[in-house]
């Protein structure tokens, strides 16, 4: 057995909903229902691996067989829902931040350990007073202090969070020199919030869209044809735990688990669409793998 981390970082608003709902949002997206943190489950992030993966001979191999044939063997992966480890929040210094908290923090150094990843920062942070926050740099410091949306923290630099910043910076992030502002960003504008504050951000900063269907013959608004739908932001980062195995196909190719693990690496790099709304550019990723 292998396990890995995938970061996934929003280049474009992610939408993986849950279907219509009687709340204020028409669309909402998925979330998990203890923490209300935003996911996308793992059978989306597993079903848009799959549909992208460029070497389609192995893909039955890895992913499982078609549906009418799912009973011959199972696939030798399962991946873990994706779940939030940063999320983009408008800032009075620095135009946004980073923030994260120490839940999100910490569950990804649970699964980082599990893939047995050298070299860790320490990412276990005790839960801070509700005012309180703690910062990478200065990058979003507001003279002792931070504020985000309508709302302040009093903040002050952490060097255990600087090296976390650091860290996901060379590793959580893509390599290509494209991405080289937004790995200075993280460094120098991760803010790590209470617990509480963190969850109420990601319950209420994600992006909301208005639709509306036109009438051909009177370009007016169809009756009825009236709705909103959530989006995670661009700029948000999740991570995903996935796990390769031996193959279970009877005249497998790829052998052993770090056989299965490379092939993903190998082919499933770049870019990913995640989520719905694929014709209107929404839920474009740019993917990371960690081993």
């Amino acid at each position: 057995m292998k396990s890995l981390v995938l970061f996934m970082y929003t280049e474009s608003p992610l939408h993986a909903g849950t279907g219509s709902s009687v709340s204020t949002v028409d669309l909402p997206i998925q979330r998990e229902r203890a923490t209300q943190f935003p996911i996308v489950q793992g059978s989306g992030v597993k079903g848009a691996l799959r549909s992208q993966a460029k070497d389609e001979s192995k893909v039955s191999e890895v992913f499982g067989p078609e549906t009418n044939t799912a009973s011959d063997h199972a696939g030798a992966i399962s991946v873990g829902e994706a779940r939030i480890v940063l999320f983009p929040v408008r800032s009075l210094v620095g135009v946004f931040a980073y923030v994260t908290s120490p839940l999100a923090l910490a569950r990804l150094g649970r699964d980082l350990k599990a893939a047995q990843i050298n070299n860790l920062p320490d990412l276990n942070f005790p839960d801070l007073k509700d005012s309180e926050a703690l910062l990478s740099g200065n990058g979003v410091d507001a003279g002792g202090s931070v504020v985000l949306e309508e709302f302040a923290f009093s903040a002050k630099t952490d060097p255990k969070l600087s090296k976390a910043a650091q860290w996901l910076a060379e590793n959580a992030f893509p390599s290509d020199s494209v991405y080289q502002y937004w790995r200075e960003k993280v460094k120098s504008s991760l803010v790590l919030l209470p617990d509480n504050a963190f969850r109420d951000f990601v319950l209420n900063s994600t992006e909301i869209t208005t639709h509306v269907k036109i009438k051909i013959e009177t370009k007016t608004v169809q009756d009825g044809a009236l709705w909103t739908s959530e989006s995670l932001p661009p700029d948000a980062l999740l991570s995903s735990h996935v796990v390769a195995r031996k193959p279970r196909a009877p005249k497998s190719t790829l052998g052993d688990a770090d056989k299965i693990a490379g092939w993903l690496m190998e082919n499933l790099s770049g870019y990913l669409q995640l989520g719905g709304d694929e014709t209107t550019g929404q839920g474009v990723v740019a993917l990371q793998w960690v081993k």
